[in-house]
């Protein structure tokens, strides 16, 4: 089959290195534990669940999206799970247990991340919350390769939403052809795509750095 003009087009810009890399963060960068979190969560509530079954509950809270969005403060969400799940543990004690999530090593090497920057714009993309970005931008040093940092909870949308995916390719500039996209979730892989990027699943290391090595990128 011939490919008309415009695929042709697209396919040899694709066949250049990217001019960006926008990559999630939890479980491609950051390894996330939220049993570490919700553990103390348990015992303040009281409960007979376990933390992998109160993690499933929260994300299927009709506020979730909210916290996620950035349509509630840290405060509001805490005073809202404390009702919801009976909780005696105070703001400070939950916000430190609510970002024991974050798991402080990390998947990926910064040794990739400064390579990669002296070819390309590098961007992060992550639904995640305002207690998690603060911490996240706080405590992780990975982040100063990443200028741009397009967190749900401070743009107002979420993946799978296609305007998370657009903030990020207007801060760094670039159009969706010439940007790739990093996250271990297809269902935003694949909503990633049908913006126009170029966007792959991440699995393991080794297979993110054949996906980099492919596209022209340095990852040694």
């Amino acid at each position: 089959m011939k490919m008309n003009d415009k695929s042709h087009a697209k396919f040899r810009l694709r066949s250049r290195a990217p001019k960006a890399v926008i990559f999630d963060i939890g479980r491609v960068i950051v390894r996330l534990q939220p049993e570490r979190a919700l553990e103390p969560l348990v015992t303040g509530a009281g409960s007979n669940r376990d933390a992998h079954e109160i993690w499933a509950a929260l994300q299927k809270d009709p506020r979730w999206e909210d916290w996620q969005e950035g349509r509630m403060k840290p405060q509001e969400w805490h005073e809202h799970l404390t009702r919801q799940m009976n909780l005696s543990l105070g703001f400070d004690d939950f916000c430190a247990a609510w970002n024991r999530a974050l798991h402080p090593e990390t998947i990926l090497a910064d040794s990739l991340f400064a390579r990669l920057a002296e070819r390309c714009s590098l961007a992060v993309l992550s639904n995640t919350d305002p207690l998690h970005s603060a911490a996240l931008d706080a405590g992780f040093t990975f982040l100063r390769h990443f200028p741009t940092r397009i967190y749900s909870c401070r743009v107002g949308a979420s993946k799978p939403d296609p305007a998370i995916y657009r903030a990020a390719l207007d801060a760094v500039g670039v159009r969706a052809a010439e940007a790739l996209y990093i996250d271990d979730i297809a269902e935003y892989v694949e909503a990633a795509r049908r913006v126009g990027l170029d966007a792959l699943c991440f699995e393991n290391s080794a297979q993110l750095l054949q996906e980099l090595s492919q596209r022209g990128l340095p990852v040694e």
